[in-house]
């Protein structure tokens, strides 16, 4: 049986697009997301009435319902506008006032209201894309700042390194997680559990959904949700928004295995591995059907610096970020 301490014990990944909380229940590891966002629509007492009963979160701000989480998606496909976005490119989002006030009910919703005392969570951070001079700073002590105030115990973790803690026991936490999200692709090379390089790549989930919706005169939640529904690899659509998706996404692929190749390759302290080490791929960015093989494919075709034993999806890609994070908690418990 395992100690009520342990059992408080959270990871959270704070993502873009998705926050993912995992707890311990006994064997097993429990998960639950709220998407990233929220949209504002007109209030009528009705309305509140019918959110309330559907158990549907949702606060009232002057002649405004704020639908926050995964009904705000819905929301925003059926009123013909854009999410609200708290985060972008991975960090919190400098044109959104309302970023830290959002982030706070998202994180209430799952994490439930006072429930923080005595228990530890272990939280998700980027690094900053690579050739940016953003700084995560902010974000990071903004986010802990939140936990900190509902009463948690609260510790970074780089989400590379989480993807590593996830899935890579068998090879004792040696060899590259690769987070493929919303906002960035977040890139760790780790050597028995030590995060030896970590960095970002910007082309990601986000960027596939405004660069199409740019091109077929959409808005990007309705490519968002084309692209989770139903899109895939290696097939022919006549559908015009899943042409242009697949454009983008070889181009973020393209990107990504061109900025494993450039970070990797210029890298002065890379350790001697001395053999061939895993890598896995993780996040909602890399679950379309045969997204691990074209990236493979790529990877494979450049001069790649690092003998890699296989490329594989991680078990389960939308919760392996907040799975590492909860197994950092529970090592630290």
């Amino acid at each position: 049986m395992i100690t009520q301490e342990v059992s408080n014990a959270i990871g959270l990944d704070v993502g873009t697009s998705r926050v993912v909380l995992a707890r311990r229940n006994q064997e097993e590891f429990d998960y639950h997301t709220q998407l990233n966002a929220f949209v504002r629509i007109p209030f009528s007492k009705i309305t509140e009435g019918v959110l309330r009963k559907e158990n549907i979160p949702f606060t009232v701000q002057g002649s405004d319902l704020i639908v926050h989480g995964n009904e705000s998606e819905r929301f925003a496909d059926l009123l013909g506008q854009e999410m609200r976005r708290p985060m972008r490119a991975g960090v919190l989002n400098p044109a959104e006032p309302e970023s830290e006030q959002q982030m706070s009910l998202i994180f209430r919703n799952l994490l439930g209201e006072g429930a923080g005392a005595g228990r530890k969570v272990y939280f998700s951070v980027p690094s900053a894309p690579k050739g940016s001079d953003e700084n995560t700073t902010y974000h990071e002590a903004s986010v802990k700042g939140i936990l900190t105030r509902m009463g948690y115990e609260v510790r970074p973790i780089h989400e590379g390194l989480a993807v590593v803690y996830a899935e890579m026991e068998g090879s004792n936490y040696t060899g590259i997680g690769i987070s493929c999200g919303g906002g960035l692709c977040n890139v760790c090379l780790s050597y028995l559990s030590v995060p030896v390089l970590t960095f970002s790549v910007a082309k990601a989930g986000d960027f596939i959904d405004s660069s199409a919706a740019t091109a077929v005169g959409e808005i990007a939640t309705r490519v968002r949700i084309a692209k989770e529904n139903d899109f895939h690899f290696n097939g022919h659509f006549a559908d015009k928004v899943k042409q242009v998706i697949s454009v983008y996404y070889e181009d973020m692929i393209n990107s990504l295995v061109a900025g494993l190749n450039e970070s990797l390759g210029n890298a002065k302290t890379l350790p001697k591995l001395g053999r061939p080490i895993p890598l896995v791929l993780a996040g909602g960015s890399a679950m379309p059907r045969g997204f691990r093989e074209r990236f493979e494919k790529t990877l494979k075709a450049s001069d790649f610096p690092i003998a890699v034993s296989e490329v594989r999806l991680a078990a389960n890609p939308l919760y392996s970020t907040a799975k590492g994070a909860l197994v950092a908690a529970l090592s630290d418990s």
